[in-house]
């Protein structure tokens, strides 16, 4: 039976071991995010287990092209697939788990997994960031052991798991007087009480050890007045220091501590928080942990999480347990908030995100999207390999704050689709540590405008990709999974394309004018370690091939060298060879296929 109370775990038998080491370099892993609930129910055939063998026992059969918008095809059915997108959608770690091999096979080593601990009773909160109980597991997704069962499998086959985590806020656990959503005004409302297990605030705020498990807040330690700022929903969201006291709409912010970062006091609710966090890399395993809306949290707080949680991971033998901070807001003051608070790495949202998709699109001069990882005097960093495992990149991803009102993933106009294998290229072989975002690699558009729309159930069910109801998507053989494995195998052979510094390349058509690349092209660049140099060029022109002249370092190639390609996403061009001229210093002549990628070594 789960823990009620903190001061009940036994922790000295936790953490007997022995434990899952970490990795050597973060920025060796290829992250995947996914939304348990919309990932996989285990209930799929016609998909690949563990071992390789094809699964025909279960009733989902794969999505066929024709299926797609087979739920839309009456306005009934339209109505009947959006409302599926709101709630509770069927995912489960055990259907997780029996997913571990195709994610294996696509070159991924880490899975970020969406917080997957207790929600509030009776609300739709299948994304899992609307807490009651930070000990146990919500029944939607499964029991604490098949937590523990799904990392020990993962382990087994080569993959990490990192847990996103929430300790800013809880669930909507209690209702202010009249139950209503006050406005932050920098002032405590009246709190009418916790919520029982069908969402009345009727319980008293104080210890309630007769309404587990789904009225009022656990473990029992943060059922106080004091665990909740109380001061009603934010609207200014940049606004200080309401961005860090305010709820976030129904969402009860904790009030963590108080003082400046060097001196923080943290409240009893944040000692019980970071014990239970503590708990859960012992109990299960974990190798890192997401935190959720760091932004929102004071950087005391957010500092004392992270040193409680680094010293207690390497005491049992976890000696990079990785942080991921999420951080809204420009790079800036990204970099700032994690310097401040001492975690690994910051999310690449906002600009990163943005400037990937506008250079694969031919909307963007490539140089505004690297340099994001070259010197920055914003923030105080004298060498662009500070970015290195600093930041993690990508595009798609489940909220797309970056882009107001209207969502939807990079596929979801025509040449974002066609585009899709360059932009994860991109996202794969340049500085940062990479992340796929589910359904990505099986080119899922999200489109709708909406953030259901960009959180489609992958096994298909009431809410499947495309538009679609009663198919699954975990097709090994879609071109885009079959390339990015073949990418991500390169990428993990060659420790340039992990760890080497990274340089846009000139490029020339007629061999004698070098310029930057252009917005839309041939985009080649470098990555170089250790004195060996691997060249990467994509072409974001989807309708027809490039060839171009592109520099390479002058001091590490002779002329008359040759390259090999070590990739091409036409496979006329794998293997072939090219010879290093003296243009521009060195260069080479490469073909790159529209809409394609080359690697040369």
């Amino acid at each position: 039976m789960p823990y009620r109370r903190i001061a009940d775990i036994d922790f000295a038998a936790l953490t007997r071991g022995p434990f899952h080491p970490s990795p050597a370099d973060w920025a060796d892993e290829v992250l995947y995010f996914l939304l348990v609930d919309r990932f996989s129910d285990g209930a799929e055939r016609g998909y690949r287990d563990s071992d390789g063998t094809t699964v025909m026992t279960g009733a989902t059969p794969p999505l066929r092209a024709t299926d797609h918008g087979n739920a839309v095809r009456t306005r009934e059915d339209a109505a009947r697939w959006r409302d599926a997108g709101v709630g509770w959608a069927g995912g489960t770690l055990k259907g997780l788990r029996s997913k571990l091999g195709y994610l294996r096979r696509l070159g991924v080593s880490a899975i970020w997994v969406s917080p997957v601990l207790k929600q509030v009773a009776g609300q739709p909160s299948y994304h899992g960031y609307a807490i009651q109980d930070f000990l146990n597991i919500d029944p939607h997704f499964g029991t604490p052991e098949d937590l523990r069962a799904l990392v020990a499998d993962a382990h087994a086959q080569g993959l990490r798991v990192i847990l996103d985590v929430v300790l800013n806020h809880a669930g909507d656990v209690f209702g202010y007087e009249g139950d209503a959503q006050p406005v932050w005004t920098g002032q405590r409302f009246p709190v009418r009480g916790f919520r029982d297990g069908d969402g009345r605030p009727v319980l008293p705020i104080g210890p309630i050890p007769h309404h587990y498990p789904d009225g009022g807040v656990w473990p029992a330690e943060l059922q106080s007045t004091a665990t909740f700022t109380g001061k009603g929903r934010i609207v200014d969201w940049d606004r200080f220091p309401e961005y860090l006291e305010g709820d976030f709409e129904g969402l009860k912010d904790i009030a963590l501590g108080s003082g400046p970062a060097d001196d923080y006091q943290p409240s009893a609710a944040l000692l019980a928080l970071v014990r239970a966090y503590q708990y859960w890399i012992a109990y299960a395993d974990l190798d890192g942990f997401r935190v959720d809306t760091v932004k929102h949290m004071d950087p005391g707080a957010a500092r004392y999480f992270a040193s409680a949680i680094h010293e207690f991971a390497q005491s049992i033998g976890k000696e990079r347990f990785y942080l991921i901070a999420e951080i809204t807001g420009d790079r800036a003051f990204a970099y700032n908030t994690l310097d401040a608070v001492g975690m690994d790495a910051a999310l690449g949202l906002a600009d990163v995100q943005d400037r990937l998709e506008r250079v694969v699109k031919g909307g963007a001069d490539p140089a505004e999207y690297f340099a994001l990882f070259r010197n920055s005097l914003q923030v105080g960093r004298d060498t662009h390999a500070w970015f290195r495992d600093k930041v993690v990149t990508s595009y798609d991803d489940h909220d797309q704050v970056r882009k107001g009102a209207w969502k939807a993933r990079f596929a979801a106009d025509g040449s974002g689709g066609r585009l899709a294998l360059v932009a994860l290229a991109l996202n794969a072989a340049t500085l940062g540590i990479p992340c796929i975002y589910y359904g990505s690699e099986q080119e899922f558009d999200g489109q709708g405008g909406h953030d259901r729309y960009i959180r489609e159930a992958m096994f298909g069910g009431e809410f499947g990709p495309f538009r679609s109801r009663g198919g699954h998507a975990f097709d090994e053989e879609h071109e885009i999974y079959r390339q990015l494995k073949q990418l991500l195998a390169v990428r993990r052979r060659l420790p340039a394309l992990r760890r080497g510094r990274q340089y846009l390349r000139p490029v020339s058509a007629d061999g004698v004018v070098f310029t930057p690349p252009a917005p839309r092209g041939v985009l080649p660049w470098s990555r170089i370690f250790a004195d060996h140099e691997v060249l990467i060029a994509v072409n974001t022109d989807p309708d027809r091939g490039r060839t171009v002249w592109v520099t390479v370092d002058n001091d590490l190639h002779a002329e008359g060298a040759l390259l090999t390609c070590r990739y091409s996403s036409d496979p006329a061009f794998a293997g072939g060879r090219v010879s290093v001229s003296a243009r521009n210093g060195k260069a080479v002549q490469l073909t790159v296929p529209p809409a394609g990628i080359v690697i040369y070594e």
